[in-house]
């Protein structure tokens, strides 16, 4: 049997790709993406080494540091992937991995991490936080109006879905009007280890980028002098978050991911403030055993248990966020670490991949 992978683009190292990793250790697979600009330290652990074969936009000018400018230029490079002489065809979509063109004879199965989060559900806070009003909000909405209804066709050629949480799931019945399977994203017990230390810091992992609400986070704890904050990442937004922290906020930049776990083994909690589709990283955090920390919707709701694997927040405001730290620190220890590392058990790595070659299988029609 020949299996094609689709990913959308590879730049960074992510929970997309971390799932992707996965689903490659269960086919010899070749990789198709948009373009791939994958460090040779991500590719090794992503793509187990592999080159994924790229499309024409791997070429044009400034594509790895302004791809997202040439969002209208998706739906067609993706269409131009040849998968003609496989039998199946994995994706792990977070924007038009979904929309490959499937030949006779074909099956399609899609992990989904979401529909397309800025063209389907944050449009307003997309356009808002990159500064897009007047004639070019105006424009990009009219893109992304085509954006949804190729979306919604392409949909259609998909044989089965598996969704990364019952948030997405229910995003993929309201947008497609599909049916999907839930299977929760990967964490590897192998490398999120447990932890029984002295805790001191909490901690803030993400991209830099403004939907992941990292400056709430940061005005949190300027009403919190007494405690430390460690903010892992890098993007776009770093030079305006540096610049509104008080002293008690340490910046790391990216760090290598020996590096982000110990950060988050020696954490009190991890904080999460984004409106996330799931959210791969409170997981990993409590395979440490370091509780979590989080806002009380979407995703989070899946994963964080609040007073039992951590602490729920309502909005991703500073003043919200600073009360749930305070409540944190006056309910004094914690659950054990290894009770936290338990509610990660059913989503280690070995689980993910035999929930997900079960149901590849019934798509085969395998016994």
């Amino acid at each position: 049997m020949r299996v094609a992978f689709v990913h959308d683009w590879l730049v960074v190292s992510g929970g997309a790709e971390k799932v992707t990793r996965e689903l490659l250790k269960m086919y010899d697979a070749d990789v198709f993406s948009l373009f791939d600009f994958l460090s040779d330290t991500d590719r090794a652990i992503i793509l187990h080494g592999k080159h994924a074969k790229t499309t024409f936009l791997q070429h044009l000018p400034f594509m790895r540091s302004l791809y997202r400018w040439y969002l209208p230029l998706f739906p067609a490079a993706v269409e131009r992937i040849d998968l003609r002489g496989y039998d199946l065809i994995i994706s792990a979509s977070y924007a038009v991995a979904k929309g490959v063109r499937k030949h006779p004879g074909q099956k399609h199965v899609c992990y989904i991490h979401t529909p397309v989060r800025y063209a389907w559900v944050h449009e307003d806070s997309y356009l808002r936080d990159h500064g897009m009003t007047g004639v070019k909000g105006w424009l990009v909405r009219k893109q992304l109006d085509r954006l949804r209804a190729w979306d919604v066709a392409n949909s259609a050629h998909v044989d089965r879905f598996i969704a990364n949480s019952r948030n997405v799931a229910d995003r993929a019945k309201r947008f497609y009007g599909r049916e999907a399977e839930v299977v929760l994203p990967p964490v590897d017990p192998d490398i999120f280890t447990l932890y029984e230390g002295e805790r001191a810091h909490y901690l803030a992992a993400a991209r830099l980028v403004p939907y992941k609400r990292m400056d709430r986070i940061i005005e949190a704890f300027a009403l919190l002098p007494d405690q430390q904050l460690t903010v892992v990442g890098d993007g776009p937004d770093r030079r305006r978050l540096e610049r509104m922290a008080t002293t008690n906020v340490t910046f790391t930049g990216h760090v290598p991911q020996e590096r982000l776990v110990e950060l988050m083994q020696r954490s009190r909690a991890l904080i999460c403030a984004a409106d996330e589709d799931l959210g791969l990283t409170p997981l990993e955090a409590l395979a440490c055993g370091t509780p979590v920390i989080a806002l009380g919707k979407s995703g989070y709701l899946e994963t964080v248990i609040d007073g039992v694997s951590g602490i729920h927040f309502p909005e991703s405001t500073a003043d919200r966020i600073a009360d749930a730290v305070r409540r944190f620190e006056a309910l004094g220890p914690f659950a054990a670490p290894a009770h936290l590392r338990a509610h990660a058990a059913p989503f280690f790595s070995a689980c993910f991949r035999e929930q997900v070659k079960a149901i590849i299988d019934d798509t085969l029609g395998h016994a």
